[in-house]
């Protein structure tokens, strides 16, 4: 039996918050220590050392500020990749046996727990009252005086301080308002983007007593060593850094605030009740508070319960870790409840942290890029992602990794939304807003019965500014206030998933701001967005493809090739996965109007290459001999100078494209193999005679104005 002698804080070395102590016998206020751990504030740790040690700080400094803990997906003795796959379910199925009675937001349990307590009711009311209350009296009389505009920004700020103040149920809600642009004006959304989770610890003496409790092992039973106090505090718990006792491993262990399970039921009780107020007597609100209340206090529950956050961690692992630059942490499950959650702890420095990042030799636009690349594949691949990626949960690992943290607060996209959202950054590129407006159904932002008509002219006015420069050329903060203040005038219901993408996108497009001040985030997601519609078979993104390189009946050349020299800078694109889809679409059975459209252009870049081809032959002629050819330019056929440029150009496109093909990094000989298989079918034999018919009507006519024009009106083009 192992016991702990608890030594004053006086013996904890300066600066130092990891002090180890002697394992021997002690007594505590004349108790004796067995199987117990009963620390005072800022006393000690447990070691299976004879000899005191200190765990020094990490590179040198407060680790607080250069180092964060997370969690891992699947072990508890041993590391996750040694045990056994066996041991790793039972040990999960262990942790959901201990979180059996994890509590879930019910806001009808809720009213009938606190309808019985009125005195506590009142005195929190008051609080809240005297904070929301004062607040509110100054926007009023603000708005009286005609003076809400000119102190927005001031107004803005004292709603930041006040939600700190009245506690973590309402950091939270100002977290979550900074994501509603449907709900808050652009000075508050940036006011209240900066709330953080930062509030004072608790005493570790309940964090020690909640891990045995939660676990039902003594300390000295789990850990050879665990820090003296918090290395990072937050408004639903603290985090302390421990060693497990049999394999040595290191980890951070998050301890649930007490009472905290107490304070924010009571708060979203309260907080409810005005939302109903707020619903009934507040038009300028179009969204339904109640409602809005409820999901986000369903997500806050959700964070409350650490079994489910570990479960994240794992879903996260398995579907983004497949990425070598990524690194999510697994979860110790022998060692998770409800309250406390065991993870694999991670050195790293936060992303906000430049010069200690750099001075690692790091890059911080390159960590930015991987944030953006992973959030972009959590958004619209699989539609699972990270809802609250703030700086604090974003770190650079020593060897060049992007590792992302607590993973309590995730969302969801829907299936029709990922392809909507593709789909509407399609339109905006051709600055189609009667699209642009229809996509804001199937994103969910519109019942089918609004009409889109009167928000059409309001996009065209933000848009026709925003895009005087190109696409990736824009900053996607710009964006997001210019559809925040249309959302703001137009009754829109932005879904939460929405608005926590624009939050994700919008932090890690401000984190390489200060690298970079001239970085687009909208530049480097657009080769993602490029590969996606050129390889994704999915008819959604088709339809898009075919609506951005098609135009009035015209294939638009240059946009298949700033699609291709786009999507080649995505690691992942495939020429030969970008042909196949394509030729499916071309030739299936609803691909008549667009089997049309392709011969049309493929009659003309059949022309173009064979005049194309026929002059250049004829260019490289020697002079002398040149002469002696009739008609003097080689064709044989009356061009003017325009059309005899508009060919060239042509064909130097069709080229310069299948040289991008070419010169793919994962081109094989292979990659003529779609089109080898599609020619078999009987389809794609009438789409070759009726190219083929083409070309031959169209050079015969050509031949034919030759034979019959004036001799005086010919006129040899120049070359």
């Amino acid at each position: 039996m192992t016991t702990v002698t608890l030594s004053p804080a006086s013996t904890t070395s300066p600066g130092n918050p990891y002090v180890f102590y002697r394992n021997k016998p002690s007594t505590i206020a004349g108790h004796k220590c067995r199987n117990r751990f009963r620390p005072k504030p800022l006393s000690a740790a447990l070691i299976e050392d004879t000899r005191p040690r200190v765990l020094p700080p990490i590179n040198g400094a407060v680790p607080e500020t250069n180092i964060a803990s997370v969690s891992s997906s699947s072990s508890s003795i041993v590391p996750s990749s040694i045990r056994n796959r066996a041991d790793d379910l039972q040990a999960e199925a262990k942790a959901l046996a201990r979180a059996i009675n994890a509590s879930v937001y019910n806001p009808e349990l809720l009213k009938y727990k606190y309808a019985n307590r009125p005195f506590k009711v009142l005195q929190r009311t008051l609080q809240i009252l005297v904070g929301l209350g004062s607040f509110g009296l100054k926007l009023w009389i603000d708005q009286w005086q005609g003076q809400l505009e000119q102190n927005r920004r001031s107004r803005a700020i004292e709603l930041r301080e006040t939600l700190t103040r009245l506690g973590p149920t309402f950091v939270k809600i100002g977290q979550g308002l900074s994501t509603r642009p449907d709900l808050c004006p652009t000075e508050f959304l940036e006011e209240l983007s900066e709330l953080q989770d930062a509030l004072p610890t608790f005493p570790d003496a309940e964090a020690f007593a909640c891990i045995e409790r939660e676990l039902g092992l003594s300390l000295d039973t789990i850990y050879s060593s665990i820090s003296s106090a918090p290395i990072a505090a937050a408004s639903l718990g603290q985090v302390y850094k421990a060693q497990l006792k049999y394999s040595e491993q290191f980890v951070a262990v998050k301890v649930q605030r007490p009472g905290i399970e107490e304070a924010v039921g009571l708060d979203f009780y309260l907080i409810r009740g005005l939302g109903f107020l707020i619903n009934k007597y507040v038009d300028v609100i179009s969204s339904d508070v109640v409602a809005l209340i409820d999901e986000f206090a369903r997500r806050v529950y959700q964070e409350l319960n650490y079994v489910q956050e570990g479960q994240n961690a794992s879903r996260f692992k398995k579907l983004y870790a497949d990425k070598a630059e990524v690194l999510v942490p697994d979860i110790f499950w022998d060692y998770t409840s409800t309250k406390v959650l065991t993870m694999e702890w991670v050195e790293g420095v936060k992303l906000n942290e430049q010069a200690i990042i750099e001075g690692q030799g790091l890059k911080v636009l390159d960590l930015v890029n991987t944030g953006i690349q992973c959030s972009l594949r959590q958004l619209l691949e699989y539609g699972y992602f990270h809802a609250d990626p703030h700086p604090g949960n974003l770190l650079a690992t020593p060897d060049g990794k992007l590792a992302f943290l607590d993973f309590g607060m995730m969302s969801e996209t829907p299936e029709e939304a990922r392809f909507a959202i593709i789909g509407h950054v399609v339109h905006m590129v051709n600055r189609d807003y009667e699209a642009m407006a229809r996509d804001y159904y199937a994103l969910d932002f519109l019942s089918p019965d609004v009409d889109v008509a009167p928000i059409v002219p309001a996009l065209r006015n933000f848009f026709d500014d925003a895009l005087n420069s190109t696409v990736s050329e824009l900053n996607f903060k710009t964006i997001v206030d210019g559809l925040g203040a249309v959302l703001y005038q137009y009754p829109f219901n932005v879904p939460a998933y929405y608005a926590l993408i624009l939050r994700s996108l919008t932090v890690l497009e401000g984190l390489a701001l200060y690298a970079d001040p001239n970085f687009k985030v909208l530049a480097a997601s657009y080769p993602y967005f490029a590969k996606r519609l050129l390889t994704d078979p999915n008819p959604y993104l088709r339809d898009a493809l075919i609506e951005l390189l098609f135009k009035d009946g015209k294939f638009r050349w240059n946009r298949l090739e700033n699609l291709l020299v786009q999507g080649k800078m995505d690691r992942d694109f495939s020429a030969k996965e970008a042909l196949q889809p394509v030729l499916k679409l071309l030739l299936g059975e609803e691909g008549e109007e667009l089997r049309t459209l392709v011969i049309k252009e493929a009659i003309r870049v059949t022309e173009a290459i064979t005049i194309g081809t026929v002059i250049d032959t004829y260019n490289s002629i020697p002079g002398p001999i040149r002469t002696l050819i009739p008609n003097g330019n080689g064709v044989g056929m009356p061009l003017t100078d325009a059309e005899m440029e508009s060919i060239m150009e042509l064909r130097q496109q069709v080229l310069r494209i299948w040289v991008l093909l070419r010169t793919s990094d994962n081109i094989d000989p292979t990659i003529l193999q779609p089109i080898l298989q599609v020619l078999q079918e009987p389809e794609a034999r009438n789409v070759g005679g009726r190219v083929f018919g083409g070309i031959t009507q169209r050079l015969a006519a050509r031949m034919l104005q030759q034979v019959l024009r004036s001799p005086t009106t010919a006129r040899a083009p120049t070359v």
